[in-house]
């Protein structure tokens, strides 16, 4: 959101976390009543509209919009206050973090599995990591032991 601690939204953040951080985000500070037309360049806002925003997202939250062009366009001539525009982000952002936050609230309940899985993957990754270094050190002519075994079998 800019270079100031704290600005950061965390893919853990709740609703009410979420909510608070977008309403409070920078936008235009030449856009100051409705009816003035804002820039969409650096306007934080639009920049995570532009990453998260989907086709679907304006029949659910703004249908009175086709796409994000037709919005920007509205702000860029006027008439679209930034209070709008915020909430339709945060509805956007909360459909993109739910399914974050199911599963996280899963794993967090379940730490077995995460433990599990972690320990599943430290050890195929040992492996692979074993076999891709024997493969190293025999193409650099450098595994002097594992040839030297292999000789007196």
């Amino acid at each position: 959101m800019s270079k100031s601690l704290g600005n950061t939204i965390y893919l853990s953040d709740d609703e009410a976390t979420l909510k608070k951080k977008v309403m409070s985000m920078f936008t235009d500070p030449g856009h100051l009543r409705i009816e003035d037309p804002g820039k969409i360049e650096g306007n934080t806002v639009f920049t995570y509209l532009d990453a998260f925003c989907r086709p679907d997202s304006f029949e659910k939250y703004l249908p009175e919009y086709k796409d994000l062009d037709e919005l920007k366009a509205h702000y860029q001539r006027g008439g679209l206050g930034d209070v709008k525009v915020k909430k339709f982000l945060l509805a956007v952002l909360n459909e993109f973090l739910t399914p974050i936050r199911e599963k996280r609230a899963y794993y967090e309940a379940h730490p077995e599995e995460v433990i599990a899985a972690l320990t599943e993957g430290t050890a195929a990754a040992r492996a692979k990591a074993e076999q891709t270094l024997a493969e190293v050190k025999h193409a650099m002519k450098i595994d002097y032991f594992e040839s030297w075994a292999e000789e007196y079998k």
